[in-house]
Formats: C-alpha cells, sequence, structure tokens
C-alpha cells in the first residue's frame, strides 16, 4: 500500500502473536528496509482470542494454556527486536499511561520511517486470571505501580517479567534513509548511469 501510495499513512495496529510469531518475518524484514509505515502492538503477553496459549512475548514462570507448570523458553523484548531491527522510532507505554502514549502516537505519526510503539495491556480472564493477577483494574494498579520511565533507555535493558520493573518511555528516535526514498535514489542513479553520454576524446589518439 505505501509503495503504490507513497503519500498515504499506512498504520499496523495489532497484538504480539500476530506481529511476532505468525508475521514475525514481515516485522524484522520491514524494520530492516525501513519502510515508512506505523506499527503499534497492543502486548498482552499471550494469545488472548485463541484460548491463552504461550506467545512470543509470555515472560518465563507464567501459568498459560500450553505451559500448565510455567512458562520456560526465553520471550522476545520486542522494543529491543524493533531497535536491532533498524526501526527509526521505538517506544513502549501501558495502558496507564494514557497521556504519556497519545503523546508518543503523535510523534510517531510525524516521523518518517518505520516507527514502532509496544502497548502493554492486560488480559484479565486469561493471563491475569490463571496467574491470580486480579482484574483489569488490579492490572492498572500494577502497571503504575512498577513502571519507570526511562527515555533513552538500552534497549537491552528493557525485557519483561512476569512481576518486575516495566520501563517504558521513547528508546530510539534516529533519522534513517526510508525504502522509498532509497528505491527512488537508486533508480535515478541507475538510469543516469544507463543512459548516460559516452565519454568523447581521447589522450592517446
Amino acid at each position: 500500500m505505501k509503495l503504490t501510495n507513497p503519500e498515504l499513512q499506512v498504520v499496523v495496529y495489532s497484538g504480539d502473536g500476530d506481529l511476532f510469531a505468525i508475521g514475525g518475518n514481515h516485522f524484522i524484514h520491514a524494520a530492516r528496509r525501513n519502510m515508512d509505515i506505523k506499527v503499534i502492538c497492543v502486548n498482552n503477553l499471550t494469545y488472548a482470542m485463541t484460548g491463552g496459549q504461550t506467545a512470543p512475548t509470555t515472560p518465563s514462570q507464567v501459568i498459560s494454556a500450553t505451559a500448565p507448570y510455567g512458562v520456560f523458553e526465553p520471550s522476545f523484548n520486542l522494543v529491543q527486536l524493533a531497535d536491532a531491527c533498524g526501526a527509526s522510532y521505538v517506544a513502549r507505554w501501558t495502558t496507564f499511561h494514557v497521556k504519556q502514549l497519545a503523546r508518543s502516537m503523535e510523534e510517531l505519526l510525524k516521523k518518517k520511517g518505520f516507527g514502532f510503539i509496544e502497548i502493554v495491556s492486560p488480559c484479565p480472564t486469561l493471563y491475569q486470571r490463571r496467574n491470580k493477577m486480579g482484574d483489569g483494574l488490579d492490572a492498572m494498579k500494577f502497571y503504575k505501580q512498577v513502571s519507570k520511565i526511562r527515555n533513552g533507555a538500552p534497549t537491552g535493558e528493557c525485557s519483561l517479567t512476569k512481576s518486575g520493573e516495566i520501563v517504558v518511555g521513547k528508546f530510539v528516535d534516529r533519522e534513517r534513509p526510508n525504502y522509498y526514498d532509497l528505491l527512488q535514489a537508486q533508480m535515478q542513479q541507475s538510469l543516469g548511469d544507463r543512459y548516460a553520454e559516452p565519454e568523447v576524446g581521447c589522450s592517446e589518439c
């Protein structure tokens, strides 16, 4: 869509399972190419729509439908992954941080290149109930209690755990040529080289 109509503002809303399991390959290469699209991930740390199975983002020791004795496999740190793949803008907030999230979305829409915001969100009926973490209101209290705003923090230090600190803020805001601009420059250079007039004259003639 973006390549067909470069003036179009393309925004993708999706969950952590869709983006980083089923659609992981698409996310990685869109960020690598710095496609000028904005991706907003609602991360509830589980497959909430299909029964509460372990997702790529489910922290260790969490009880899920497919890990009744606790998750033991490592989870993705989404902001680190987006950063490592080359995203131009990377941020994380929770559903408690409404004002900060609104400002971050405004920044995201004005930013050229691949932008990513992770929104840590509750799943009261599956994730929280199975792990005795209360309801939706308890989740908001939990986010308020354990979240720490650290703008510019190294994304490698922003992993999520079951009950530990949630590092939030804007982590990446950098300038990179986006895919469309690189494509245009490459085409102009290639066409220019192809149709350039040959040099005339020779010092040895």
